[in-house]
């Protein structure tokens, strides 16, 4: 076996990864990066002639993952490309939804190779797409096979979000698993993913927690009890509350914990305003409910929560209400979203209050928020002049990643005789390097160079 990162930025961005397995030839994965526009966001596709992939795997329907998959499809027409039912129902509106934010994108700011695929794209990638289900082994034509001859794939619940798999692949009586992101612990809705626990030659692991020790005392269901406490302050005192989330994931987790607070009789049936995308999304999680690996599966989100919908319209003009929650995407505050608009008439507002509950990156609108102190002047668009900071900021940890502990303990388990560290910045991979150097002799730790090959077997 031979992996190239395609990927063509160290850090978290346009995951896409080519291994090649005695002349066949599979992508996993085909991600843009947010943090860069136009065709450098895509994987860098030139390593590989067009026309020579047999297969491309998917293991979820986030846009690191996904938002470039028509490009990818538009250079390998006839390539079938593997992804669980969840993830394709999820995938054709985040990549709908891609289509408009480039329209929009080469109108606003004058980006002319916007949009890199259009709506048509997008129905003709998706008519390559083979449903696969879990714990069932598979050949490169979608057909079952348990043919050690042939190469084949079996997906496993990786915990992340709706749909989200970890890839084992096999021939020849070697195997190679791919942990695409993973979440071993469970979360208000996704159950902890269930991978293999051994028989894996070859690992390629995400990193993404790699450089954030978990605190002293840490658990998610005392960080549970921490936002629960705080939500009811904000509603006791007659205030309101935007958070800051990610249509996909982010969303229906919360949505999941205040129907949680509800049964328990701590926040009433106050008003819950959330954007389009959200709903979209949540119904997909609603229709798998019964079908995936999830906890409450007697969950209808958007029938027991109602929320009520702000559209791109009516933001503009939206004002914060008393007693309300708001939780507006995008969950990095990028310009232009509901969540930045929003958050700039709150700001300034001492009886507001402002909730993160996820990831930041650091450059991103509600990364510099975050770091920003009570008074100081914030941007969170440059065409806006800065806002001063006088509203409440708390800050919450729940990541639909496992933290480093977790993934360390994993790999401890399989003790597999090569490992790939992907997805994470920099201090995340030289944290994961040197603490599996140390404890896993005669075990080759790879940080693949961008674009470099690397023989596995």
């Amino acid at each position: 076996m031979e992996f190239v990162n395609l990927t063509r930025h160290t850090g978290i961005g346009s995951n896409c990864y080519w291994l090649s397995v005695r002349g066949t030839n599979i992508f996993l994965d085909a991600g843009s990066d947010p943090k860069v526009d136009g065709i450098g966001s895509t994987p860098d596709l030139r390593p590989l002639p067009p026309g020579t992939v047999d297969a491309i795997i998917i293991t979820h329907a986030h846009q690191d993952h996904i938002g470039s998959l028509p490009v990818v499809t538009r250079q390998e027409q006839r390539c079938p490309v593997f992804m669980t039912p969840a993830t394709a129902a999820i995938a054709t509106i985040m990549l709908h939804n891609s289509v408009n934010v480039m329209m929009r994108q080469r109108e606003e700011l004058g980006l002319m190779e916007y949009p890199l695929y259009t709506h048509r794209s997008v129905d003709l990638c998706a008519q390559s797409w083979v449903h696969c289900g879990l714990r069932q082994r598979y050949n490169l034509t979608g057909e079952r096979s348990e043919n050690d001859d042939e190469v084949t794939f079996e997906f496993y619940n990786a915990g992340h979000i709706l749909g989200s798999v970890g890839v084992l692949i096999r021939h020849k009586g070697k195997s190679l698993f791919y942990t695409g992101d993973v979440n071993f612990e469970n979360q208000t809705l996704m159950t902890g993913a269930e991978f293999p626990e051994g028989g894996v030659d070859y690992l390629i692991m995400e990193t993404t927690r790699g450089d954030s020790p978990v605190p002293v005392g840490f658990t998610r269901a005392g960080e549970e009890e921490r936002f629960a406490k705080a939500v009811k302050e904000v509603i006791s005192s007659g205030g309101s509350l935007t958070i800051p989330v990610f249509a996909l994931g982010k969303s229906q987790e919360l949505l999941a914990m205040l129907w949680k607070m509800r049964l328990r009789g701590e926040i009433g049936h106050l008003p819950i305003y959330i954007g389009g995308l959200s709903v979209k999304i949540t119904t997909v999680y609603d229709s798998f409910a019964a079908t995936t690996p999830r906890s409450h599966p007697e969950l209808q989100i958007l029938h027991e929560m109602a929320p009520y919908v702000l559209s791109g319209r009516e933001i503009m003009t939206a004002q914060p209400r008393k007693k309300c929650i708001y939780a507006l995407s995008s969950g990095m505050m990028t310009e232009h979203t509901l969540s930045n608009i929003f958050a700039r008439r709150v700001l300034a507002d001492p009886a507001q209050n402002l909730f993160f509950v996820g990831y930041s990156d650091p450059d991103s609108p509600a990364g510099k928020l975050r770091k920003a102190r009570q008074g100081d002047d914030v941007v969170l668009d440059k065409e806006f002049p800065p806002v001063p900071l006088r509203c409440r900021v708390e800050e919450f940890s729940f990541s639909a990643h496992s933290n480093r502990d977790m993934l360390r303990n994993y790999v401890l388990l399989l003790r597999p005789s090569k490992i790939v560290l992907v997805h994470g910045d920099r201090p995340a991979l030289d944290w994961f390097q040197l603490a599996l150097f140390k404890e896993l002799e005669g075990t080759e730790i790879i940080v693949p160079d961008i674009g470099a090959k690397y023989s596995l077997s």
